[in-house]
């Protein structure tokens, strides 16, 4: 066998299409800058909405995902929760939002806000088909329901990076971004879950506090999106910038609005505080009052006779007849001053004895009004609690009447005695009686 000993000489490849060059050059610029001719920019918002537009994957995945976090919501798990946003939809129809008020589309905005909000009502329907069915198993521990139907700051820091990162890596990549679209998801949907759930568990404090937190979340998102947009020099038309201003306006008004109602309510129920109210007993008064006795004056006789003085039957009435015969009664009242009988109380208040909410699982316990009734509220593990030595057996659980001071005003309700640490080395302690001593002196 031998071997040619002409030279190798390669061959040059295929030259691509002139077309298909000038694409990957666009996508390459694109890529590295935004585009700053009024053809690229219009190319570019042509396939930025393309790919923005909301399909039926939406949909399905929104319902998936409100099952799962109502699920979550209902073992009271992170874990669950986690997969709820983990599975939810990819947030691109929000960057169409945004990119329909810069272009001034009418219809693209009305067909992403419809989307958004069928997406966002599938997810609602979720927690709250879900909430119904907590009530079959009440009482029960619902700590992360009350945490995501509340504005916390770590959530807006998620929210402003998830914001700026998905609409920025949108808008200069054509990668779909999972994780920013995971973070959006997460400061969106779990609010209305929540929120959902509260309504039809009938939690007090979650409705509709969780769909207000929700809203808040997305005005915020929407203004950051837009500035993001401005910020990329993606240059509205004059009737995006007419409904942007308008957007705009709109969005820091329903921001202010929601910051003044000062939303949401931290408690969850009134809260009533027993007060000791003290009555002064009644003074006795004696009055010594002798009552004025009438008497008629005797007609004159006509026999003259000496002055005789006829003394009637009250000795403190004296009539004198003589030859005038002239009556003069003499009338003495005697009123005594009164004398007073002081009568003084002496209270000993009971001393409470103070515990700790200790729960094994879920982070806090539930207070309620009486035991194993009506829901109030979440107590955290480590919340300090008093009590009175006030137990009562229902279906063979031991509840405690307990009071708790949480931000800085008194909460009154039952525990189930397992929850709580006392402070006390003994649990099975009792109350001591409030005595009264009553002194009365001699007059």
């Amino acid at each position: 066998m031998s071997l040619s000993e002409d030279p190798i000489i390669p061959t040059e490849p295929p030259r691509p299409p002139r077309e298909e060059v000038r694409n990957r050059r666009r996508r390459a610029t694109r890529r590295s800058s935004i585009p700053t001719d009024a053809e690229g920019q219009a190319s570019l918002i042509s396939d930025l909405s393309r790919r923005a537009y909301p399909s039926f994957e939406l949909f399905v995945f929104s319902l998936v995902c409100g099952a799962i976090l109502g699920l979550g919501f209902l073992l009271d798990s992170q874990t669950v929760l986690l997969l709820g946003i983990l599975v939810a939809p990819l947030m691109t129809p929000w960057v169409g939002f945004l990119l329909a008020i810069l272009t001034g589309s009418l219809r693209f905005l009305f067909e992403t806000l419809m989307a958004l909000l069928i997406s966002a009502a599938l997810v609602f329907i979720g927690g709250l088909l879900t909430g119904f069915a907590a009530r079959l198993f009440m009482p029960m521990t619902l700590t992360n329901v009350f945490v995501h139907s509340r504005l916390w700051f770590p959530s807006l820091v998620v929210l402003a990076i998830g914001a700026v990162t998905l609409v920025a890596s949108f808008a200069r990549s054509e990668n779909k971004p999972f994780l920013p679209s995971v973070l959006i998801a997460y400061v969106f949907y779990l609010p209305i879950s929540a929120g959902g759930f509260g309504l039809g568990s009938g939690l007090l404090g979650v409705w509709p506090q969780g769909l207000l937190v929700f809203l808040a979340h997305f005005t915020l998102a929407s203004v950051l999106g837009l500035l993001t947009l401005f910020v990329l020099r993606l240059r509205p038309s004059m009737g995006g910038i007419i409904l942007s201003g308008i957007t705009l306006l709109l969005f820091a008004g329903i921001l202010f609005a929601l910051m003044g109602s000062g939303f949401p309510s931290t408690e969850a129920a009134t809260v009533a505080t027993p007060s000791l109210a003290t009555q002064p007993s009644p003074l006795p008064s004696s009055t010594l009052s002798l009552p004025p006795t009438t008497t008629s004056s005797p007609r004159p006789s006509s026999t003259s006779a000496p002055r005789t003085p006829t003394t009637s039957d009250n000795p403190l009435t004296v009539t004198v007849t003589g030859e005038t015969p002239t009556p003069v009664p003499l009338t003495l009242a005697i009123t005594l001053p009164a004398t007073e009988t002081p009568t003084i109380t002496l209270t000993i208040p009971v001393t409470p004895t103070y515990g700790k909410v200790a729960a094994n699982e879920g982070g806090g316990a539930n207070l309620r009004q009486t035991p194993n009734g009506k829901y109030i509220m979440t107590l955290l593990n480590g919340t300090i609690v008093e009590t009175y030595s006030d137990f009562r057996e229902v279906n063979g659980v031991t509840w405690v009447h307990v009071f708790a001071t949480i931000n800085g005003k008194r909460v009154e309700g039952w525990l189930l005695e397992s929850v709580v640490a006392y402070a006390t080395p003994a649990p099975n302690f009792e109350a001591s009686s409030t005595p009264t001593f009553g002194v009365t002196p001699s007059p």
